[in-house]
């Protein structure tokens, strides 16, 4: 072997060597990427698909989908019309818990369609907030669980309250946590807990 050949081995050789460690930086800093932006949400998907590779690209995929939605920011007049909404929902926990967290629910779908997500399957919708709102998606799914055991009769009082609560977190994030006073009002509003303690 002449050392012309010898040094097109060692070159291509060299090439490849590069070409492999980039790409596995690549790698790294797209998986550090997407836990930054997912948090959480990223420890959930390992967990249920088992296989890193997997997660990531199912991860990359809503990213990609929810980039292609047109989603926007409320209206402050929205905001404080839904905010109205949510207080009067909480404040009919105190006597029909089981009808406020229907409307809760309901609620939330009427806000995520205003925002421009699609409201079809709730995994979907699911998946679709946790881009934009990966710390409190697990609030929502949390609150979508109860409201299943509820429409089957298997839910207390004490699992509904929780279910406001969590659905409470989710609706904070939607709207941008407004203000919780409406121009007219005076003084800030109670907290959900301080207005219903003794009930909740």
């Amino acid at each position: 072997m002449d050392n012309q050949t010898l040094y097109i081995i060692i070159a291509v050789l060299a090439v490849a060597l590069i070409a492999v460690v980039g790409f596995l930086i690549y790698q790294r800093r797209r998986s550090q990427q997407l836990q930054d932006r997912f948090g959480p949400e990223y420890e959930r998907t390992l967990r249920e698909t088992g296989d890193k590779a997997r997660a990531e690209a199912e991860l990359e995929q809503r990213r990609k989908r929810v980039d292609r939605l047109t989603i926007r920011p409320l209206t402050r007049e929205d905001a404080i019309r839904y905010n109205d909404a949510w207080k009067a929902v909480q404040t009919r926990f105190v006597d029909d818990p089981k009808g406020a967290v229907t409307e809760a629910d309901q609620l939330l779908g009427e806000v995520m369609s205003k925002r421009g997500y699609p409201v079809g399957d709730f995994e979907q919708r699911a998946d679709d907030i946790s881009v934009s709102h990966p710390r409190v998606v697990e609030h929502y799914r949390a609150g979508h669980s109860i409201a299943l055991r509820h429409a089957r009769g298997e839910a207390s009082t004490e699992d509904l309250r929780q279910a406001m609560i969590h659905y409470r977190e989710l609706f904070a994030a939607l709207t941008g946590r407004p203000e919780m006073t409406t121009a007219k009002e005076k003084k800030p509003e109670a907290t959900f807990e301080e207005k219903h303690q003794k009930v909740l």
